[in-house]
């Protein structure tokens, strides 16, 4: 809300602004001319007492660190070179038939599943995260699954595959499509104009929506396609591709660090929502999205390839699956676990920076900037 008089003096202005715009979570509603400036103590995660128009002054500096890291980390994929990757699809001995089946598979997960967290985003997560500097990653976390969305449309065209074929599978490979119902099962009724938060139980529905797309989909499920890529590019197989999935893992890796610090912060703010029942049900989720994530392992690999194959991702799937809940606070929904896949950390948390100008096939202007921390 607009203010161009002397600011109110401390509790009066912040009860002037808690009265005048609680529940306004869209920031669309009418101006109240007579509202106090807002203090950094009325703003919050969900539920908002504070004008959601009013950046400043910033309560979540984390939030506008990792909307900073995004901007930083700019890359768009067709300045990355495919020729080698087409050479080699196209080649008749290039890649095995178990391999070129991961990789197809692989595609027609991804293919969909950014338009789908993107839609979870735009749809359901930023109308009810009534914060600002959240609200302004949100953009920036949006264009980036857009950018990752053109990712799958620029490999599937630079290789030539069916494009119906790809971006359909959600629809019609049941191992995709198991995951894609599960996680939309959280969102759909977030996506009804009707919801609002401000109860308990519709305060834990979005948390439970943030947990699924977060920490599930983005945090669980997106981390066997990055294996199996990443594990043909370490062969030097289909390396143009597996350069773009180190970038979509790097973006990836701010997204889930950004969402579990949201859903820890609503914990800190709303405690009564993180109740022992709720707790089992998020390590329910946890477990159940492990299990479906097998199946697709199963389904993508069914003899597996050098290096990899279903069981190995389904440990690594108990693996991450315990780390999430180690995150969130939570006691482990699997036996320990080793990491079978001690290179995946590497390609996350990789210090030293890459040589953009040996791999991309024109000059990236931000490549400076880039970090793979």
């Amino acid at each position: 809300m607009l203010d161009w008089s002397e600011p109110k003096a401390g509790a009066a202005a912040r009860a002037a602004v808690s009265l005048n715009s609680a529940g306004d979570a869209t920031g669309l509603g009418a101006i109240d001319r007579s509202g106090g400036r807002v203090s950094v103590d009325d703003k919050a995660m969900i539920n908002c007492r504070a004008d959601v128009n009013q950046l400043l002054p910033l309560k979540y500096r984390w939030a506008w660190e990792k909307y900073l890291a995004g901007c930083n980390n700019h890359w768009m994929p067709t300045e990355v070179s495919m020729q080698a990757d087409i050479a080699l699809w196209k080649s008749r001995d290039g890649l095995t038939e178990d391999e070129r089946h991961a990789v197809k598979r692989n595609l027609g997960f991804f293919a969909a599943s950014e338009s789908l967290v993107a839609n979870n985003i735009v749809l359901a997560i930023y109308r009810h995260l009534t914060n600002p500097e959240c609200r302004q990653y949100l953009l920036r976390q949006a264009f980036e699954e857009a950018v990752h969305t053109h990712t799958f449309q620029y490999i599937v065209e630079s290789l030539g595959l069916d494009e119906g074929e790809l971006f359909n599978m959600y629809r019609e490979i049941p191992s995709i499509t198991d995951k894609a119902a599960w996680a939309l099962n959280y969102t759909q009724s977030l996506a009804d104009p009707q919801f609002s938060t401000g109860t308990p139980e519709t305060d834990q529905a979005f948390l439970r929506d943030l947990i699924a797309f977060y920490v599930v989909f983005e945090g669980m499920w997106f981390y066997t396609g990055f294996a199996q890529i990443l594990s043909l590019g370490r062969r030097n197989k289909m390396v143009g591709i597996a350069e773009q999935y180190q970038y979509i893992l790097r973006d990836e890796s701010i997204h889930l660090n950004f969402g579990i610090d949201v859903i820890n912060q609503i914990k800190i703010e709303n405690p009564h929502l993180w109740t022992r029942d709720f707790q089992d049900e998020v390590r329910g989720m946890l477990r159940d999205a492990a299990v479906l994530e097998a199946a697709y392992g199963r389904d993508t690999m069914p003899r597996g390839f050098l290096g990899l194959n279903a069981a190995l991702c389904e440990q690594y799937m108990h693996f991450i699956a315990n780390r999430r809940c180690a995150q969130l606070g939570l006691a482990p929904v699997f036996a320990e676990a080793e990491n079978p896949f001690p290179w995946m950390s590497e390609a996350m948390d990789l210090k030293k920076e890459k040589n953009f100008f040996e791999t991309r096939v024109i000059e990236y202007q931000n490549g400076g900037a880039l970090s793979w921390d």
